[in-house]
């Protein structure tokens, strides 16, 4: 019998478990994201847990609106007081170091009806 020791960190979340590699080869697991099944060996035989893509793409989306919440609420109204608005001038010359075609280039008609 050989002990895992995991990390458990106590922030919320949309997910139960987030497996690394290290994981993964201890388990001798194969996780296919494109099916959301991850396959390992068991006593009696391989192991599949999967989902579907519905639950996949609500976690995702609970996800997103937590970390959106997160870093409105603390991040953006000191980035505010740090930062003064920059609005290009879009009649200004641009820079010596803007795009120019090299002596090289030539041009080549482009035909639309192909």
């Amino acid at each position: 019998m050989e002990v895992l020791t995991f990390e458990v960190v106590d922030f919320p979340g949309s997910y139960h478990a987030i497996l690394g590699w290290p994981c993964y080869a201890k388990f001798m697991a194969v996780p296919n994201y494109t099916y959301l099944k991850l396959k390992m060996s068991g006593p009696n035989g391989v192991i599949t847990v999967g989902s579907t893509f519905s639950h996949a793409f609500m976690c995702d989306r609970e996800h997103y609106e937590l970390a959106t919440t997160v870093i409105n609420s603390s991040k953006i109204p000191r980035l505010r007081e740090a930062s003064t608005p920059v609005v290009p001038d879009c009649n200004k010359p641009t820079p010596s170091t803007a795009f120019r075609p090299l002596e090289e280039t030539k041009a080549v008609g482009i035909d639309p009806i192909q």
